[in-house]
């Protein structure tokens, strides 16, 4: 009987793991977005929206990378109201632009500008 008892709580805990096995086994792809280069000539913060969730911060001189399934991404960047004088938001909200991620991409991206406002300019990972 104690046997069987064991077997039983030893066989429950093989399915316990199984989740954790297939998760491990998901494939995703690196988004990098950088803000190293002065293109964007304002010492704001740019606000990063994936789906139209802030995601990121970014300063001058930064970069931030996320690890994403794969897929169409919708990206937006907006200026975002800091202590800064001028870094108010405009009333627009600005276009979003739309990335397709495969599993095992990485992808950068630099922030650019123009005068339509900020843009992602894919670029080389410069290892």
């Amino acid at each position: 009987m104690r046997w069987s008892a064991l077997s039983l709580f030893g066989f429950l805990s093989l399915f316990a793991a199984v989740p954790s096995v297939n998760a491990a086994g998901e494939d995703y792809g690196v988004l990098i977005i950088s803000r190293e280069r002065l293109e964007v000539s304002t010492n704001c913060e740019i606000g990063v929206y994936i789906q139209d969730q802030l995601s990121a911060r970014l300063f001058q001189e930064q970069s931030t990378s996320f690890n994403l399934p794969p897929g169409n991404v919708s990206l937006r960047l907006k200026l975002l109201p800091g202590q800064a004088p001028g870094c108010n938001p405009g009333m627009l909200a600005p276009g979003s632009q739309n990335i397709t991620l495969k599993a095992g991409d990485v992808l950068k991206f630099r922030i650019a500008m123009t005068q339509e406002g900020m843009y992602l300019k894919p670029t080389d990972l410069g290892y």
